[in-house]
């Protein structure tokens, strides 16, 4: 009995032996037939490779200078604006606070986007990994997207200025400011990152995987149906509202001038200032749309011509969109008396004293 029972041990083991190599080899089989599916021929990407660069020395420096100098006015520029905005209590109004939140978002795409933008357009390559790519293509995405919705935004503040001033301080309080830029921040945040982590942006796009995976370059490339949504959604739309909002707000305008000179110093003063921020903020918008258009518009029309955009030409696109963000600090500049006063204060360290932020910025008249 003994004897049959250490028989039946040993065939027990042979049996567990057999089936453990047999699921070794079972998992062998299948890790080498994912490897293979994995396997691309990168041959025709240069095995991913950066590629030589065309370009000469004196041309690269030139870029890399002319780029950095649009980097500078765009970080310190925006940044200025941010800490004015911030310190000086005369200019916490519900127009300025959604100003200032446009700021930060030019402030950040020219210190997170602009610098990597800025090696993979002159070297012709990017450094930094798929990964960060995706990053830093969602941010890019994200913040353009946002800068539009904050323009829109301020279309309504305008509009409710000056088509209804006597409803304006009680519709446009601090509160629904908070709750508006929350919406500016946040559906653009949620669509960028989760339309390109998710690469539903490159559904039945041939050839993408291997792009991904052979490519030196960071390919981000929309299809026909997220082209088009990001287009209509994110900057015609949008921008199409801007459009109508302002040219209601010109009508209206031109009305109230008529009468202007029949109201009472102070209102006429506010009218006045009302009709110049506006103007001042029309002219942003118009930057904007015309800075951006070019390249939502490659975007919407690229899938249909088969990706044949030069990358070159999509490169000058994209970077002619981002110097809408450098061109906004220097609007401001020009039509804001206030800011230039501001900036000087700042430059001469005036700010650190503690009392200063209850300083009257509008010494001299706006309404000129």
């Amino acid at each position: 009995m003994a004897s049959f029972l250490e028989h039946q041990t040993i065939n027990l083991k042979d049996v567990k032996d057999v089936v453990i190599e047999r699921f070794k080899l079972m998992i062998g089989v299948l890790w080498q037939g994912t490897m293979k599916d994995e396997t691309f021929d990168c041959s025709e990407y240069g095995n991913g490779s950066c590629p030589e660069n065309a370009r000469s020395l004196g041309v690269r420096a030139a870029l890399y200078s002319f780029m950095a100098g649009a980097i500078f006015i765009t970080v310190f520029g925006n940044l200025a604006m941010i800490i004015s905005i911030s310190y000086f209590k005369q200019l916490h109004t519900p127009t300025n606070f959604l100003i200032l939140s446009l700021a930060v978002t030019d402030f950040l795409l020219g210190f997170s986007i602009m610098p990597y933008s800025m090696i993979r357009s002159v070297e012709n390559c990017w450094y930094f990994g798929i990964t960060f790519c995706k990053i830093h293509y969602s941010l890019d995405l994200m913040l353009s997207v946002t800068s539009i919705f904050h323009l829109c935004s301020v279309a309504v503040d305008r509009f409710y200025a000056i088509c209804y001033p006597l409803r304006y301080s009680t519709q446009v309080t601090i509160p629904v400011i908070k709750w508006l830029l929350l919406l500016c921040w946040s559906v653009p945040g949620a669509f960028a990152f989760g339309v390109v982590f998710s690469e539903a942006y490159a559904d039945g796009i041939e050839g993408y995987d291997i792009l991904v995976a052979c490519s030196s370059s960071c390919p981000v490339m929309f299809n026909k149906l997220w082209g088009t949504t990001l287009f209509v959604a994110g900057f015609f739309m949008p921008g199409s509202m801007m459009v109508g909002i302002y040219g209601r707000i010109f009508a209206v305008s031109r009305k109230h001038a008529c009468a202007i000179n029949n109201l009472p110093e102070n209102q006429n003063n506010q009218m006045r200032k009302d009709k110049k921020a506006a103007k001042t903020l029309g002219i942003v918008m118009g930057v904007f749309l015309l800075c951006w258009f070019p390249c939502f518009f490659t975007i919407l029309l690229d899938p249909f011509l088969n990706f044949s955009t030069p990358v070159v030409l999509f490169d000058a696109l994209t970077w002619f969109g981002y110097f809408n963000s450098t061109c906004n600090p220097l609007i401001y500049g020009f039509f804001y008396p206030w800011f230039r006063s501001a900036l000087k204060y700042i430059f001469r360290g005036r700010i650190f004293n503690s009392h200063f932020h209850n300083t009257n910025l509008f010494a001299q008249k706006e309404t000129e």
